[in-house]
C-alpha cells in the first residue's frame, strides 16, 4: 500500500497556471485536511482568575499605600 500525499499533484491538476496559482474564477483544488471534529474542550475555572486578580489588587494596594506613607512622611514614625 502506498500512502499518497493529501494535496494534489500540480503537474496533474487542470486549472492551475504555473507557479501554482489559479485563473480568476477558477476554484483551486481541494487540499487534504489533518484536522476535523473532535471532542469539546474544557471550560478552563475562573477561580484561578480571580484568585490572581484578588492578588494583583492586594500588591498594588500595598504599594499604593507605601507611596502615599511616603510622601505624606508616615513611614519615619515607626
Amino acid at each position: 500500500m502506498t500512502a499518497t500525499p493529501p494535496d494534489p499533484d500540480p503537474a496533474r491538476t487542470p486549472g492551475l497556471e504555473p507557479g501554482g496559482g489559479v485563473a480568476p474564477g477558477d476554484t483551486p483544488p481541494e487540499s487534504g485536511q489533518s484536522s476535523g471534529l473532535s471532542h469539546r474542550e474544557p471550560m478552563p475555572s475562573r477561580g484561578r482568575n480571580i484568585a490572581a486578580l484578588i492578588v494583583v489588587l492586594i500588591i498594588t494596594v500595598m504599594a499604593l499605600g507605601f507611596v502615599v506613607a511616603q510622601v505624606m512622611g508616615w513611614a519615619n514614625l515607626f
